[in-house]
């Protein structure tokens, strides 16, 4: 069996919950996850001052390679990323080749920004100025491309991921180890 791959595409100002909760629960899934800077630097500080460490730069992970599932947090580090052309190319090669595009809070914006913006999503509340019409749902699933509301529903926008790449058992037993309830 083939390893399912994921990336995390980190900035500065992303809300580390979106990150660490598909990276946590994606890894205790057998899931192959590598966390992307978008600048050459590898330490990317998040909103509230974590620092994280990516694998990679954007420009040396991204050149060619293809991922199953393709993960962007919010934050307020979104800002600037909007319109970056190699950004919306990418999520449009992803696009293309049918893989998982995964945006949360505020990310959905850059799905808008590549004219990939489905016609069912979710986003923060923050967005409503451009995204108007959110789904009220804390994950919603539009083909390949999966939104999610913001940090309070990283757990279950990670779950789906999980059984997305994997499949509903797997999911079902990182549910019970990590003691999640949806209730």
């Amino acid at each position: 069996m083939t390893t399912q791959r994921a990336l995390i595409i980190l900035h500065a100002g992303f809300e580390e919950m979106e990150a660490v909760a598909p990276f946590d629960l994606l890894a205790r899934a057998d899931v192959e996850v590598s966390l992307v800077s978008m600048t050459e630097e590898h330490l990317v500080r998040g909103r509230n001052n974590l620092v994280f460490q990516a694998n990679h730069s954007f420009e040396q992970a991204c050149a060619h390679e293809l991922y199953d599932a393709v993960i962007l947090p919010g934050g307020p580090g979104v800002n600037a990323l909007r319109q970056h052309p190699e950004l919306c190319e990418f999520l449009h090669r992803h696009h293309a080749a049918g893989k998982i595009l995964a945006c949360i809070c505020a990310a959905p914006l850059l799905l808008l920004d590549a004219g990939l913006l489905p016609d069912c999503y979710t986003a923060h509340p923050s967005t409503l100025d451009e995204l108007p019409h959110p789904e009220q749902s804390t994950c919603v699933w539009d083909g390949t491309l999966l939104t999610s509301q913001g940090a309070g529903t990283a757990t279950e926008f990670g779950l789906a991921l999980v059984q997305a790449l994997t499949d509903q058992a797997t999911r079902a037993e990182i549910e019970q180890a990590i003691c999640w309830s949806s209730k």
